[in-house]
């Protein structure tokens, strides 16, 4: 079974007088969830695990947990956030450090970190642009698929 951990922007997105992601949001990461696991991967993200806000962890546990889980995987896949999310760019450098597979999502029009701009120069990664607040999962099997390919 193929594992991935899917990362993106939590805290920042997370409302304030709902104590939740806006449905949106949740909506973007579901649709990246359910596409891989309805195919048989095992797909690890902290914001399904943390009940979208609702049941945020500790610093201590989530930082162990993320670390655990991005050591265990088999892809990185993230929307790195802009403007940038501290915490998904401390995990896009444990991943790399990993030499992890890294698939970013970034959306069309946004600048993005230059650190993430030429993270390729160092490690392996396939970008997947997106527009509109709508990911495309299957855009994200084909960067993976060329990774694959490449061996």
């Amino acid at each position: 079974m193929k594992r991935m951990f899917l990362g993106g922007p939590f805290k920042s997105l997370v409302d304030k007088h709902t104590g939740i992601m806006p449905e949106d949001s949740i909506d973007l990461f579901r649709r990246v969830i359910d596409h891989f696991e309805d195919r048989g991967w095992n797909v690890h993200c902290a914001h399904r695990r943390e009940h979208w806000g609702r049941e945020f962890m500790t610093p201590a546990v989530c930082t162990k947990t993320d670390y655990e889980q991005i050591s265990l995987c088999d892809y990185f896949v993230a929307f790195p956030g802009a403007p940038a999310s501290p915490g998904t760019h401390i995990e896009l450098g444990w991943a790399s450090a990993l030499g992890k597979r890294i698939v970013l999502l970034l959306e069309t029009g946004r600048e993005y970190a230059y650190l993430v701009r030429g993270l390729d120069e160092i490690t392996h990664i396939e970008r997947v642009e997106y527009s509109d607040g709508r990911i495309d999962p299957a855009a994200i099997e084909a960067a993976i698929g060329r990774f694959d390919a490449r061996g």
